[in-house]
């Protein structure tokens, strides 16, 4: 008789990729019983207590006033319109603190490596003191400490009577657009588009004669004065509102509120203490021959920081950077503490106090940090992938 050269299959729980896919099956099944019946249960007891789902609460009246919006808003304003006012200052902020953390954590970084022995060292103590205490104590600290030590509108400090700084904030002209300013947008956009052509153009040129041209000073000058020109030739289209005290406040211009001023400082400069242990030591990162390179060309300091080591270090430095952005971004919620209408403050606080809808309300303001912070991943995540070495 000949014998099958095929092997009897064995009982079919005794094959690993079967249990497992068994297992994962079973693991499924009760984590979608676990969420129905949390579910249902919340259903329940929001059911007992008269409370009604649903997102229908968006347009009801608001009633309450915000004191910074960058929109229309009243307090016959919905809480769509809440919502949205919540969302553009918690932007506002965010977007501000970041730019300033960078800039004040990549300058303190680099100041750490200074041979200068005093620069060094203050960059050290700027480092050791902001990151080593709470951000939630420097918050208070800015507020309660510096800006709410200022005196009164009537004893304002001023600056060429024109900018007013006070225990309200700081008050200064207002500029007014006239209906000939919206040929001035445009021009920026265009000056922007010329600076990205003409670096787009510097950089064929000098891969192709080795001529470098100063594309900072020409794009500088591109942004600055084509819309300049543009502002001059349509004949200055703005007219100031300059702020003017009448009785105990000023009436006129802008008021940047001092809540908004702590938490903007207080958020720059704890993420830029931790931006710059992060550029220092990816400019440490970089090999040492490589400057020993650049000085045996004699190239400058400046521009051997620039062009050779800080490119270098970028692929150390992105993505730890994009955590401290996202940080930043989720530390915005602490303006609870002094008041400032952010998301929290406004929609998932002042609201939800108001209408009761908790589930709609904090599902709305979690998706909201999720996005955002999706979104500036993906955009880090981007930059970081062109500052890759790339292997030949």
């Amino acid at each position: 008789m000949l014998r099958s050269s095929s092997r009897k299959r064995g009982a079919l729980w005794r094959d690993p990729a079967f249990r497992a896919l068994v297992f994962q099956a079973i693991l499924l099944l009760a984590l979608l019983a676990l969420i129905t019946m949390i579910v249902l249960n919340t259903m329940a007891n929001l059911e007992s207590r008269g409370i009604t789902t649903g997102f229908g609460f968006l347009n009801e009246r608001a009633g309450f006033s915000i004191p910074q919006t960058l929109i229309d808003y009243s307090g016959d304003s919905t809480y769509a319109r809440t919502f949205v006012v919540g969302l553009l200052n918690t932007l506002l902020v965010s977007i501000m603190g970041i730019i300033a953390a960078t800039i004040i954590g990549f300058a303190v970084g680099i100041a750490r490596l200074s041979t200068n022995w005093l620069l060094a060292k203050l960059a050290a103590a700027f480092v050791e003191t902001f990151r080593n205490i709470p951000l939630l104590v420097q918050i208070l600290f800015w507020y309660f400490a510096v800006l709410q030590a200022l005196p009164s509108p009537r004893q304002s400090l001023s600056v060429f009577d024109t900018f007013f700084s006070n225990v309200r904030g700081l008050v200064m002209p207002d500029p007014q657009p006239l209906p000939g300013f919206a040929a001035t947008p445009w021009a920026l956009l265009a000056a922007i588009v010329i600076t990205i052509a003409l670096a787009v153009f510097a950089r064929r040129r000098q891969a192709r004669t080795g001529k470098a041209l100063p594309i900072y000073w020409l794009g500088t000058a591109t942004i600055i004065g084509v819309p300049l020109a543009i502002f001059l030739v349509t004949g200055m289209p703005l007219e100031w509102s300059v702020p003017e005290l009448t009785g105990f406040n000023f009436r006129g211009g802008v008021t940047i509120i001092p809540e908004f001023m702590a938490l903007w400082l207080a958020l720059s400069i704890y993420t830029a203490s931790f931006i710059a242990e992060i550029v220092r030591s990816g400019i440490q990162s970089v090999p040492h021959g490589q400057v020993e390179a650049a000085n045996s060309l004699s190239l400058p300091g400046s521009i051997t920081l620039r062009k050779v080591v800080i490119p270098q270090a970028m692929r150390v430095i992105v993505p730890q950077l994009t955590s401290q952005y996202l940080n930043l971004i989720k530390n915005s919620s602490l303006a609870t503490a002094i008041g400032y209408p952010d998301l929290v403050a406004v929609f998932a606080g002042t609201a939800l106090n108001q209408t009761g809808q908790a589930i709609e309300i904090v599902a709305m303001t979690m998706a909201v940090y999720l996005i955002i912070s999706l979104l500036v991943s993906a955009l880090m995540n981007i930059y970081n992938a062109r500052t890759l070495l790339k292997e030949r």
